[in-house]
């Protein structure tokens, strides 16, 4: 089902210093604890011919900035700090392919639901982390189901903040799915649309075509979906985003996740219905084969999307 423990390292940056792994604790009562306040952002470091380099990264600090905006967070850091810390944690830890967890949080002091009285701490974790979904999702597909559990109405909360609290419905999807046989869940939106995976955007493929659902409101702006989009039209395919239906999924020549833990994952199979031909489409893997070549720095790095450690 993935590589999901953590593997410890020696440091972790914390507002401006590193402290120790261990020494990265929080109080019970911190308002993070209690109330899931906590942004944070999931980025990926891949080892290149010209050494580790981490893919989007500027675009992901960018995110984090907004979503404290959004949550009335006075971040004290720049954008460009954090992103030095980044590569400084990375290159301190002598990591080459690994996963960065910028995170901004409530601390202990506040016993209520305003944060005020509370300390705004700031931490950058990583660490090493395979395949999210499997080691063989990449190349064999993965199946999933459809969720009970649908996303959240748009203005219930706002889902372009990444923030650690909305993760719950996120769990709920994924351990839904894990306990009935599949790798991971589909949920749909309020108005019963499809939105995204527990933690992935979605794609379908149908007669050339490939297409995402909307960002309605209840689905994350995917760093990694926003660079799918660039490739495919890179390729030559035609692109669409539209609302999608969820017999959609089952009619689709091919569907596949996107995201910084799931990379570009090909889906064979919804409800135990097969996907296409049950297997890995060939649209699927030329978007992975460019993604994958870009991020390890195989290709000219055209965009800037690589920001080298060293």
């Amino acid at each position: 089902m993935g590589t999901s423990g953590l593997i410890p390292v020696d440091w972790i940056w914390k507002d401006g210093e590193f402290i120790r792994w261990q020494d990265a604790q929080l109080h019970l009562l911190s308002v993070a604890v209690q109330f899931g306040a906590s942004m944070f952002e999931g980025i990926r470091c891949y080892q290149t011919p010209r050494g580790p380099a981490i893919f989007r990264l500027k675009e992901h600090i960018r995110r984090l900035h907004d979503s404290c905006h959004i949550y009335r967070m006075p971040l004290e850091h720049s954008q460009d700090t954090l992103v030095d810390a980044c590569r400084d944690t990375v290159r301190k830890n002598g990591l080459g392919d690994c996963y960065v967890r910028p995170m901004v949080l409530w601390g202990y002091g506040a016993a209520g639901m305003n944060p005020v009285g509370s300390p705004l701490e700031t931490y950058i974790p990583a660490w090493p982390w395979g395949a999210y979904l499997g080691d063989d999702a990449l190349t064999q597909g993965v199946d999933v189901c459809v969720s009970s559990w649908s996303r959240a109405h748009p203005n219930t909360f706002p889902v372009q903040a990444k923030a650690a609290g909305h993760y719950v419905n996120a769990q709920l999807i994924k351990m839904e799915a894990i306990v009935n046989g599949y790798v991971e869940g589909i949920a749909v939106s309020p108005s019963g649309l499809v939105s995204e995976g527990s933690g992935q955007n979605l794609f379908l493929v149908r007669n050339g075509v490939i297409i995402t659902p909307f960002l309605d409101g209840s689905s994350l702006a995917g760093i990694t979906r926003d660079a799918v989009l660039r490739i495919a039209a890179d390729l030559g395919y035609p692109v669409r985003e539209q609302y999608v239906p969820r017999e959609s999924l089952y009619t689709a020549d091919e569907l596949f996740f996107t995201g910084t833990a799931s990379e570009v994952t090909p889906i064979r199979s919804v409800d135990r219905i097969p996907v296409g031909a049950g297997s890995a489409g060939a649209v699927t893997m030329a978007i992975q084969k460019r993604f994958m070549e870009t991020v390890r720095g195989e290709r000219e790095d055209a965009r800037a999307w690589l920001t080298l450690v060293d």
